[in-house]
């Protein structure tokens, strides 16, 4: 899995009917900064709104997951946004003159194509994976549906699906790398049951449903006349039901391609979490319904894991080196005391201080008992916190952060010689006039040492 974020290098656009709308649009992923994430824009719409890719803005499962947001709805948006999962793109604004992103073939595998031919940028921040650190389940039994996240340091998915039906009968498939995706997954389109078909039809569901984009598994004896009927339905001089139960004689790109497309869709559903993930998920006869549902649990996991020790690993290059930090920051030896910058996003900021007994305050502080001061683990807290407020101006090598205040200081474990103290600052309110409100703790481990409430200002240098 790529450590480093990455967007595209320039926009893209792709065009077709939507197929639960039948609204043919226009679709334009644009390149994003870091930290943007995905969002969708409906340029059509009078004041053009952003709809963030977030689980808690979907508002329909209807064969499809729907978000809406500030006033605009997209629809369908699980294919679209598995696209750019399987790609690893983080950061990308898509512009709809819809309400449906096109259906394209059904799979994902066109939105992949047009991505793949403008190419992809990395960029200097960090991917902001959450990773599964205990297992999270989802059981719902009227459905038969399990869903679950184990522990993996990587991304793995495996699908099992069971619809009683003859045709189908009981089929899985397997996500075992990230970089598999395009060429395993990805081509796999959606499907449905001739027994369906009516009942989309009458409610309005497929209105840009074909033959060309949907399979449409035979799981019953259809006699001539009801054959006549799907050929008027979908506009075909005629439609035919082959030996293996597949209708109109579509070709199957995989033997499970319909196991496939549910691995697909729990992968765009998972997407609306708003961070990669590192876990084994393993699906058994999953929905939208129980995808979103299941999302929604780790997302609130998710939550509460933001106000525990920021992950760190020494192997994955920083966010910002000290060679990076001392461009935007003014303090230099013996007051420069962080070392890395490990997470930076509009809100929240993370940085590593190694304490070691080269330090110079260890000469007088305590000696024979070498105790960090508390004033300093302040100090450089503050420093992180300068970091996240700084990243709120184009230019911060022309600002100079001030610490104006403190609140709620606590000192919970002494900090020694050879501790990592790992900080995080997190804004506890907007930005306003360059005056800004932050929580930041310190922890050793996964022990909290220090904890307060921070106001901090910036000024354009004179």
């Amino acid at each position: 899995m790529k450590n480093k974020q990455h967007t595209i290098k320039k926009p893209v656009t792709v065009s077709g009917v939507g197929l639960h709308t039948g609204v043919i649009s226009n679709m334009t992923f644009n390149p994003a900064p870091a930290n943007h994430g995905i969002k969708f824009q409906r340029i059509d719409l009078e004041t053009q709104p952003i709809v963030d890719a977030d689980v808690d803005y979907v508002v329909d499962l209807s064969r499809g997951t729907t978000i809406e947001h500030n006033g605009a709805r997209i629809n369908t948006v699980e294919h679209t946004l598995a696209a750019l999962v399987g790609l690893e793109i983080d950061n990308v604004l898509i512009q709809l003159d819809g309400p449906e992103p096109p259906i394209m073939d059904g799979s994902s595998r066109m939105f992949i194509d047009a991505l793949e031919t403008v190419g992809f940028e990395e960029q200097n921040a960090l991917r902001n994976f959450y990773e599964i650190t205990e297992s999270i389940r989802y059981k719902d039994p009227e459905r038969d549906v399990e869903i679950a996240a184990l522990p993996l340091d990587d991304f793995r998915v495996t699908v099992m699906v069971d619809y009683n039906s003859p045709v189908l009968g009981s089929q899985h498939a397997s996500l075992n790398h990230i970089s598999d995706f395009k060429k395993e997954i990805s081509s796999s389109r959606t499907f449905c049951f001739l027994h369906e078909l009516e009942m989309l039809h009458k409610n309005n569901l497929i209105k840009g449903g074909d033959l060309n984009n949907a399979i449409v598994v035979v799981d019953r004896v259809v006699k001539e006349n009801e054959l006549d009927y799907l050929a008027e339905l979908f506009n075909k001089p005629k439609v035919e039901v082959r030996h293996e139960g597949i209708l109109n004689n579509v070709e199957l790109r995989h033997k499970n391609e319909p196991a496939r497309h549910k691995l697909l869709d729990v992968v765009g559903d998972l997407a609306l979490i708003g961070r990669p993930l590192k876990a084994q998920i393993l699906a058994a006869r999953p929905g939208h319904a129980a995808n979103v549902a299941f999302a929604k649990k780790v997302k609130k996991e998710m939550q509460l894991a933001r106000n525990s020790a920021p992950q760190y690993d020494p192997k994955i290059d920083p966010v910002m080196d000290i060679n990076q930090i001392m461009q935007i920051l003014p303090h230099r030896y013996p007051f420069l005391l962080i070392d890395k910058i490990i997470h930076l996003d509009e809100t929240m900021v993370a940085g590593i201080k190694n304490v070691t007994m080269n330090e110079h305050f260890f000469l007088g502080h305590f000696p024979g008992n070498p105790v960090m001061p508390g004033v300093l683990q302040i100090e450089a807290m503050a420093q992180i916190g300068g970091i996240l407020v700084l990243n709120t101006v184009p230019d911060p090598e022309n600002y100079t952060p001030y610490f104006l205040g403190i609140d709620k200081c606590k000192f919970r474990k002494m900090v020694i010689p050879g501790d990592t103290l790992k900080f995080k600052c997190e804004l506890t309110a907007p930005i306003k006039r360059g005056i800004a409100q932050m929580n930041g703790t310190a922890y050793v481990g996964n022990t909290l040492v220090c904890e307060a409430a921070m106001t901090a200002r910036i000024v354009k240098n004179q």
